[in-house]
């Protein structure tokens, strides 16, 4: 089936300009988009050493606030997916990355556990919301032969995060409070919200695709009965897992077990951000050229030997940190990029919008859990050191392991209609 890949990959491919600059403004457009949800994200997991004790939370609390923002997403992408089909996805787009602006700005001005978790709360009832649409314009403004280069792109915006975002945020954390990184995003989120309003055009080619009753619940409905949807989202289930479960706890664990300090934790995450900025479109592209989904079990192999040795390590150099770091993000973003890839390729043009949806809510609320999960599996002694991490490295290569026999039919599924489309 691979090899149906490549060939409809070949007989179609563009051979010149593949991207457009309409294209190429819509690529980075998203790709800023995504590095302020992911960043949003990801900044608590560095902020954990210094929030726990400036809050006064146990590892529990933590996971709780984490998955806080997982389920609620979760739930708000279910409730949307039904009218994710129904209307212009610009306005959608425009209109929940206001809601996440404002709760940004909210985490900023926490004080109290509560108020943290009511933040976290509102906004993964808007930003959970944001990924999915912006996965449906990908897919309706871009080809299948092209798409693992557009994901590789966009994908950047989780390294980026990293080179950028992480390291500035620590430092404004270290300087003003864990509430500064919030701020900045918050910030910066403005500027792109005015970018998008005025230069993205309307997405609605998926509205002449629908019938004219096709009522939002009954769409829902069928989107989640769908088996082959199904399949994808039980996939996407376990594919979230691995995250979900190391990143909370990331930078408690290189504190205390592996001997990193505050002021080194910058330099780990922007070395290893610059090096997956630079695999990003590396596996895009060669997703592209060799097949999804044999890159996907690349990053998995890379990612499983990553995962083993690095959450059984003590007290580590900083450069051998950095290394074993690099080529775990490696890993990782393959695994992201070619995934995102596949999975896009599953859904009909008219099921786009509540496929996404749903799969963006799937994801979200089993990383809630994973987060949770991992809350309770690892344990902060008084000292600081993290018990048990070993254990959830064990989960994770369980899951790593699992998903790749997943997506051996999702790229089975793929490799077909892509097929039936050339004859």
């Amino acid at each position: 089936m691979e090899d149906i890949i490549a060939e409809t990959t070949e007989k179609s491919k563009p051979k010149k300009h593949v991207f457009s600059k309409y294209d190429g403004f819509v690529i980075a457009m998203l790709a800023v988009l995504q590095f302020t949800i992911i960043l949003d994200f990801m900044v608590l997991s560095p902020l954990g050493a210094i929030l726990m004790p400036a809050l006064h939370v146990s590892t529990s609390k933590f996971g709780s606030v984490v998955s806080a923002y997982a389920f609620s997403a979760g739930i708000s992408g279910l409730l949307a997916a039904g009218f994710a089909d129904k209307f212009d996805r610009k306005k959608l787009l425009l209109f929940f990355y206001t809601g996440f602006i404002i709760g940004t700005f909210l985490c900023g001005f926490a004080n109290t556990y509560g108020f943290l978790l009511g933040a976290r709360i509102v906004t993964g009832l808007f930003g959970g919301v944001i990924g999915s649409i912006s996965f449906a314009i990908i897919t309706d403004l871009f080809k299948m032969e092209v798409r693992g280069r557009v994901m590789g792109f966009v994908q950047m915006a989780f390294a980026a995060s990293q080179v950028l975002g992480l390291p500035i945020g620590l430092v404004l954390a270290n300087r003003w409070g864990w509430h500064a990184p919030f701020i900045m995003i918050a910030g910066f989120s403005i500027l792109s919200w005015i970018v998008i309003f005025i230069f993205l055009r309307p997405v609605t080619g998926h509205l002449h695709l629908r019938k004219a009753d096709h009522k939002a619940f009954h769409h829902l409905y069928k989107t989640v009965s769908n088996p082959e949807y199904l399949k994808t989202f039980i996939a996407t289930i376990l594919l979230a897992t691995g995250g979900f479960m190391l990143m909370p706890f990331g930078s408690a664990f290189g504190i205390n077990n592996l001997g990193i300090t505050l002021k080194q934790l910058p330099i780990l995450y922007g070395v290893t951000g610059v090096s997956a900025i630079i695999f990003g479109p590396l596996w895009g592209k060669l997703s592209d050229k060799i097949g999804k989904y044999k890159v996907f079990c690349i990053g998995t192999a890379i990612t499983v030997i990553m995962v083993a040795v690095y959450t059984n390590l003590g007290i580590t150099p900083l450069w051998l940190v950095i290394l074993i770091n690099v080529f775990l993000f490696a890993g990782i973003t393959s695994r992201m990029v070619s995934a995102s890839a596949l999975i896009s390729g599953i859904p009909d043009p008219q099921d786009r919008g509540a496929f996404m949806g749903i799969n963006s809510s799937v994801q979200q609320i089993s990383g809630g859990i994973a987060s949770m999960c991992a809350g309770l599996i690892v344990v902060q002694e008084t000292s600081g050191y993290i018990e048990h991490y070993n254990i959830l490295g064990l989960v994770v290569i369980a899951a790593l392991l699992i998903t790749v026999s997943m997506f051996y039919f999702i790229n089975k599924r793929v490799a077909s209609k892509l097929h039936k489309a050339i004859v």
